[in-house]
């Protein structure tokens, strides 16, 4: 087996990182739109590395592992901010195809471009802060993926499991997608308490309920129970229409009519709570950036250098003024500024949160919803209303909420490398070709799935972008269910006093039952693993989860593959 230890940058890093990139962004993707969740790509990522790496191409250098997997998460961080947003013009388009186009393909990729590449050169000046001097931060799925790495011939062999989860995950998918020879979901009325039960048939739920672990997929369950066979009885029960709705077997027109507006009101408070938690983390991030160190505490060698700060500097002023200026990218000379300021804040408050709770925590929903509501608002009394208003505000929200998760993303990545002694303008321009490479990818994922589906189908709800459209919607327009976006507010605000996780409680009411229910089934089944008293549980349960990751990057390329054969 060929070896050399400072192998790093390499060209087949490159090739097998923007592969990996485009699977996992494109899986995510599908994911995303469907459940409003995604998962990290971090740890599948190093894990196939390694073995296509050390097993097919007889290649051994962990720092050429290390960049492979920073190239191909960027994919994953990518996706989630896309398609937290811009499924929201299509929406539009279906609606008001007066007033709305569906934005092109070019369109989709410079807006996922020109955030993807903002998050990454936003976090090159707070490495040295976050990354090697607070010790407070531990970036567990950086130090995971480190972990993993160093494992080398041992970590490499599981790779097997990832395969071995995709492809019963694409099998499950083509039999009940394709083939329909199993239902998709399964709903049934319980008419004792006028609500519903039911699940669905989706390895990638399962594998996220897994992948989440038990405590948040019982709050995302408990939320789902709250919503439908609490909220929605007493909705059935004190409101004529929606009692109407029921009798006539219509179950989903009341929980899209009434309850799905409790959820947007809980989401949107509860991601304003974690922001607001997360800005005492801001300030200590720029009161430490003020004075960082360097690592040696002297000049800097080639192993210890961040890309230089001119270079950055003159970058982040000419993806501004592309953003201003580029007719494909909606926003005009104030959105662009708006992008800047919210990009700059939330890409720090982004970097620090990872490092203390890890990336499936990180408030990324909140930093969007705040960036709509000062965005729109600003739009509106600077005259930008209507379709073009509405448009812009959600093309500011798209490159912010891209900004914070690829800023996330990125610092995980750098403090995996920090341990493993990378190079870290290596690694800052890998990053860079990551997301390169999965912005031009996103826009025809997003384009192909909406032609063979449509958002807002029982196939891909896009939960998160019609949050988003609602929020934008009912400050340009008005005209929202405010009574019920209020009762999910205050029921937010009680889940906080009672030091109850938010977020996972009202996704769980915002997302149908069925979801909530198997990703809980995995939730169980991680429990279940982790109970095992035996020697080597916690290996079993390590090999899970990357079977889990198999099952979601499974089930979301073999959806995009249907979605290509629907659309032939």
């Amino acid at each position: 087996m060929a070896t050399n230890g400072n192998r790093e940058l390499t060209v087949t890093a490159l090739i097998l990182g923007v592969l990996l990139a485009v699977v996992f962004g494109a899986a995510n993707a599908y994911l995303g739109l469907r459940v409003g969740l995604t998962v990290s790509a971090s740890v599948p990522a190093a894990v196939i590395s390694m073995g296509v790496l050390r097993f097919v191409l007889r290649r051994d250098s962990i720092l050429e592992n290390n960049m492979v997997q920073t190239i191909g998460s960027a994919g994953e961080s990518l996706a989630a901010g896309a398609i937290f947003t811009l499924p929201a013009l299509y929406l539009w388009a279906e609606e008001r195809p007066a007033e709305f186009s569906a934005p092109e393909i070019l369109s989709v990729a410079l807006i996922a471009l020109s955030g993807g590449i903002l998050g990454v050169l936003l976090m090159v000046p707070l490495r040295k802060s976050l990354i090697v001097s607070d010790k407070t931060l531990v970036y567990p799925e950086g130090l995971a993926c480190a972990d993993v790495l160093r494992a080398g011939e041992a970590g490499a062999k599981h790779a097997k499991n990832v395969f071995f989860g995709l492809g019963a995950a694409a099998v499950v998918k083509f039999v009940t997608g394709w083939l329909k020879w199993i239902p998709e979901t399964f709903v049934w009325p319980v008419k004792v308490v006028r609500g519903a039960m039911g699940f669905d048939v989706s390895p990638a739920l399962l594998g996220v309920g897994y992948i989440v672990g038990p405590k948040v997929s019982a709050l995302l369950f408990c939320g789902a129970m709250l919503g439908w066979m609490v909220l929605m009885p007493i909705v059935v029960a004190t409101i004529p229409e929606a009692s109407a709705m029921w009798g006539a077997g219509n179950v989903k027109a009341v929980w899209s009519g009434y309850v799905r507006y409790i959820g947007a009101g809980a989401i949107a408070v509860g991601g304003f709570i974690s922001l607001v938690r997360s800005l005492p983390m801001f300030f200590r991030t720029f009161r430490s950036a003020k004075g960082a160190p360097g690592e040696d505490g002297g000049a800097e060698d080639d192993a210890k250098r961040d890309l230089p700060m001119k270079t950055v500097i003159g970058c982040l002023l000419c993806v501004v003024t592309f953003i201003w200026l580029v007719p494909a990218v909606p926003v005009s000379f104030v959105g662009a500024l708006m992008i800047a300021l919210f990009g700059f804040f939330f890409a720090a408050v982004s970097a620090r949160m990872v490092g203390l709770v890890g990336s499936s925590n990180n408030p990324v929903s909140g930093m969007t919803i705040a960036t709509l509501v000062v965005a729109t608002l600003v739009l509106k009394e600077t005259g930008s209303v209507g379709a073009a208003g509405m448009v812009a505000a959600i093309a500011i929200g798209s490159v912010v909420c891209i900004v914070a998760a690829i800023a996330g993303d990125t610092a995980q990545d750098l403090k995996t490398g920090h341990v493993l002694g990378a190079t870290p303008w290596k690694q800052q321009l890998g990053e860079l070709v990551g997301v390169t490479a999965s912005a031009l990818a996103i826009g025809g994922v997003l384009v192909m799935l909406h032609r063979a589906w449509g958002f807002g189908s029982d196939a891909i709800s896009a939960p998160q972008a019609t949050l988003m459209k609602v929020i934008v919607e009912g400050i340009m327009d008005g005209g929202l269910p405010w009574g019920f976006i209020g009762i999910g507010a205050a029921i937010a605000v009680v889940l906080a006093i009672l030091r109850v996780p938010v977020m996972p409680v009202a996704i769980g009411i915002y997302l149908p039952v069925g979801l909530s229910v198997t990703m809980f089934a995995g939730g169980l089944l991680r429990w279940a693993v982790s109970r095992r008293q035996c020697e080597g549980a916690a290996s079993v349960e390590g090999v899970g989860t990357l079977f889990s990751a198999g099952l979601v990057a499974g089930e979301g390329l073999c959806g995009i593959i249907l979605a290509i054969l629907a659309l032939s």
